[in-house]
């Protein structure tokens, strides 16, 4: 049930001291790929930005918050610098806005 979630977007910015093949080293070898995301949680988006990381949304149950944490912790780290934010879906709300505009509200 989405109640029961949050979405989190977390950024994975690139270490560009590094080349890819010692990127994918270090992710292999963290066993990122298999790890990330953790068990439980959803990935709701995964892009890439050029010249700057990777963008990830994820639809996590907030006793798994911590999960997610450590595992960026332990995986992501010495390959990305990461940011986490809580994130939400704007879309029903701006149609929201939208439909008051067109109705002569603010």
């Amino acid at each position: 049930m989405a109640s029961d979630t949050t979405l989190l977007t977390v950024f994975l910015k690139h270490d560009q001291s590094q080349n890819l093949d010692t990127i994918q080293g270090k992710l292999k070898a963290a066993e990122w790929w298999d790890r990330f995301p953790p068990e439980g949680v959803e990935i709701v988006s995964w892009t890439v930005a050029m010249g700057f990381g990777q963008i990830v949304t994820l639809r996590v149950p907030p006793h798994l918050l911590p999960v997610v944490n450590v595992e960026l912790e332990r995986s992501a780290w010495g390959v990305f610098t990461t940011e986490c934010f809580p994130t939400y879906d704007f879309i029903p709300v701006r149609e929201r806005i939208k439909e008051r505009v067109r109705n002569g509200g603010q």
